[in-house]
């Protein structure tokens, strides 16, 4: 190949290490090459992906990138007879693939079946039997039975309630679960028919939509202050608390419409598993349990940080935490399995410490795993996301990594629609806010909770809500508004965020936007202009806030540099305001640009204002185009990003991924093994490097807050295929696997098979929510190659 293939492609980075250049090419979604030209003779060679990373080492570490020992992990030897990528269309649609590949093992022959049939008697729910019972161990028995009951149930009304013929099913092998009506229970016996007979991946996910598998869900949430009210805006608080609330609320329902939908009398459980803070100061962080408003079956679990001294006391940010997530991982567990009296059915991570925490809970109870990883993006034609960024990649002083990476794009969650509707529903609105945000927004006199003011009230708004960090971009917006003459005549703007006096903030990065925002606004004499109105927390008056700012025909704008998770960008469109948002992260996502909304770069002030200057000059050429951008960015949440569409997704995810799990658990169990040495040997290790602090320790016993209950009998634990590994410190396996004479043992017991790693992940970064699946090692190092990295990696410690 010369270097004229590569004029079309799109180079994601490059590494300048003289004479050489090397670059990344990206020639479609998946598909990189690597290369590296000279800088003198302009000569192109091919270079392995290997290579490509020490260039990139070579500019941070040049003795790391010479190290021929240095850590290299490749997880290719492991995937053998596991499906792997080929096709970029693939990208983004891994529950499908998933689907389609158990679909093709169900076509070989009619015992192929047998690992579903095994999986349906394993369904039982406090010891009640669910679907079949042991009358139905074969594909055989279970096809026949299928057919009889298929024609006993289509000969009754539709609307028959199970318990009128549930005896009857039971005679031939049946039991709860298959549905409420005869209606119900004859699609979801046929579905499972066809699937015996023909199987095909929608039938399968059908099919698994429907099975009664998942009842006690966990969520874990570490860092930052989790609570209910009065903690919005303290330290590591903000959206993700309002979103992981909303998503109880929706999965709640969900659950017990699909509990009615399969005839059953099951309580749901969710927990969400946070830190319980003694130093609460004035909020509910340091009580242990406490209900979910507006639910029936969902409460928040606060545990707390165990050391060897006693509970620590004070908040602690969630770039220090580390050290406490393995004891609060045992501690919750133990909280778990007491509280449900047994394991949950699926357990979702938030963040990098609650996932840690959740994959070793999950793994240790051989449960489901989801993680939502809030700043990932999604891969594209032109964009490759971080995920695909991360095929190859290298830490150095670490060590570097490939593989490919497989996720699900799925709709993400939305705003609280009781809370967050359109401004024309005028029966709806909360008008007793009505009077307190006409002051906030038009009163002429200043005080703590607004400054400056809008001379003529008549113009549009154009309106934000962020915190006054760098990355949220507040300050840039408000350059680009002064700059731009046309755009000030055009609108007034209204910014929401921070504190006006500087000495109020704890935040250097904050102190520093507010002074540049007084700054901003003399520079560019923007009073009777603009109003800054300080953090509001009120999300009911925010959400009025909204519908006023429609109310006069003005916009949203979501200026970031980079905006992970956008969640104003959908308060604002399903209040029906026109939205301008980022080109940078999650709102390039939400937003089909110029459809429903429009993108703006925020590396380009000019550009952006001038698109926003150019909707309000159309504006008022055409009064109908406002309400036009309006209905369709409804349009786009209604059809996307509602929280019923969200948590329908995730249960049907967490179905499927609960069978593929059953699948191939000796292969899995061998990459487990492998993922181990990694985790104890670097993590925890690094972990130990964080100092804990000695001040604020209490007592363990200060924390107690009520009797305990019975505790559940601890389950045996299940064959490891979650990622990262469970890890109980100084275990009779952990000193084997790590013992320097029995290496052979880890070389059979690693290599004997292949293996999958799989994550199922809830990714709610850009508001969509991903289970993925990581198909790692395309590489194809030979097994031998294989085993040296490990003893390389076992040499290097």
């Amino acid at each position: 190949m010369g270097s004229e293939d590569f004029h079309a492609c799109y180079s994601q980075e490059a590494a300048v290490v003289p004479p050489y250049v090397a670059f990344a090419i990206r020639h479609s979604p998946g598909i990189w090459d690597y290369v590296k030209v000279h800088a003198d003779s302009l000569s192109v060679d091919i270079i392995t992906s290997t290579d490509y990373l020490k260039f990139k080492e070579t500019l941070f570490d040049e003795d790391w990138a010479k190290d021929e020992n240095a850590l290299e992990i490749d997880f290719g030897a492991f995937n053998v007879g596991i499906p792997s990528l080929a096709l970029p269309s693939s990208i983004g649609d891994g529950l499908g693939y998933v689907s389609k590949f158990m679909t093709s093992m169900n076509t070989k022959g009619p015992e192929s079946a047998k690992p579903l049939v095994e999986y349906l008697l394993s369904l039982d729910h406090h010891g009640e039997k669910l679907m079949i019972n042991e009358t139905l161990n074969t594909v055989g028995k279970l096809q026949a039975a299928l057919l009889i009951a298929d024609v006993f149930v289509s000969a009754l009304p539709k609307d028959t309630l199970y318990q009128n013929f549930e005896q009857k099913l039971k005679e031939w092998g049946f039991e709860k679960g298959w549905g409420e009506s005869a209606e119900r229970v004859r699609q979801t016996m046929r579905i499972l028919s066809e699937i015996l007979q023909a199987p095909d991946p929608t039938n399968k996910e059908a099919f698994f939509s429907r099975l009664p598998a998942i009842y006690k869900i966990v969520i874990f949430s570490v860092h930052g202050y989790f609570g209910q009210a009065d903690v919005l805006g303290l330290p590591d608080t903000g959206g993700q608390v309002v979103y992981i609330l909303d998503q109880v609320k929706a999965l709640e329902e969900e659950l017990l419409l699909r509990i009615k939908q399969q005839g059953l009398n099951v309580k749901p459980q969710i927990l969400v598993v946070t830190r319980l803070i003694p130093d609460a100061h004035g909020n509910k962080c340091n009580q242990e349990m406490e209900p979910i408003a507006n639910t029936m079956h969902s409460h928040i679990l606060r545990v707390p940080f165990n050391t060897e001294k006693g509970v620590l006391g004070p908040w602690v940010s969630r770039f220090d935490i580390y050290p406490y997530l393995e004891r609060f991982s045992q501690d919750a567990t133990a909280k778990i399995l007491e509280l449900m009296e047994g394991k949950p059915d699926l357990i979702i991570g938030n963040y990098t410490d609650g996932n840690l925490v959740a994959s070793l809970v999950a793994s240790k109870l051989g449960v489901t795993l989801g993680t939502i990883a809030h700043a990932l993006e999604k891969t594209n034609k032109n964009r490759p996301g971080q995920y695909e960024s991360h095929v190859a990649f290298t830490m150095p002083g670490l060590g570097s990594s490939q593989g490919c990476v497989v996720f699900n794009l799925l709709p993400s969650p939305g705003a609280d629609q009781s809370i967050y509707f359109p401004f024309t529903e005028k029966q709806k609105r909360l008008t007793k806010f009505q009077p307190a945000i006409e002051g906030l927004l038009f009163s002429k006199e200043e005080n703590d909770e607004h400054i400056g003011f809008l001379a003529d009230r008549r113009k549009p708004i154009i309106f934000t809500m962020a915190r006054l960090d760098i990355v949220k971009n507040i300050t840039g917006l408000t350059e680009w508004y002064g700059k731009n003459k046309r755009l000030r005549n055009l609108v007034n703007l209204v910014i929401v965020g921070g504190f006006f006096d500087p000495s109020k903030s704890k935040d250097r990065e904050e102190m520093a936007e507010i002074k540049k925002m007084h700054s901003l606004i003399e520079r560019y004499q923007l009073k009777g202009q603009i109003r800054w109105i300080a953090a509001q927390t009120d999300r009911y008056r925010n959400s009025e806030l909204y519908r006023c700012i429609a109310d006069t025909k003005g916009a949203f704008v979501q200026p970031a540099l980079y905006e992970a998770f956008g969640l104003t960008v959908i308060e604002a469109m399903n209040c029906g305001l026109p939205t301008f948002a980022t080109n940078q992260g999650g709102p390039a996502e939400i937003i089909v640009d110029g459809v429903s909304g429009f993108h703006i770069d925020p590396n380009n002030g000019d550009e952006s204002s001038k698109k926003i200057a150019d909707f309000f000059e159309k504006c008022k050429g055409d009064t109908r185009y406002w309400h036009r951008m309006s209905q369709a960015g409804l349009r786009r949440i209604n059809e996307c990003y509602t929280w019923k569409i969200y948590a329908n997704k995730v249960l049907n995810m967490g179905l499927a991924y609960g069978f593929w799990r059953q699948l191939n658990q000796e292969q899995k169990k061998a990459k487990q093994r492998y993922i181990d040495i990694f985790y104890n040997l670097q993590f925890r290790k690094l972990a130990k490097n964080f100092a804990i602090p000695l001040e604020g320790i209490k007592p363990a016993a200060s924390t107690e807050t009520r009797e305990p209950k019975k505790r559940a009998p601890e389950p045996k634990e299940e064959p490891r295929d979650s990622a990262p590994p469970a890890v109980e410190e100084k275990t009779q396996a952990t000193r084997h696997v790590f013992s320097a004479n029995k290496f052979t043992k880890i070389d059979n017991d690693i290599f004997r098979n292949g293996s999958l790693l799989m994550i199922i992940s809830l990714r709610c970064k850009c508001l969509l929510i991903v289970p993925l699946i990581f198909f790692c090692g395309i590489t194809g190092r030979k097994l031998e190659n294989q085993k040296k990295l490990v003893r390389r990696f076992i040499r290097c410690q």
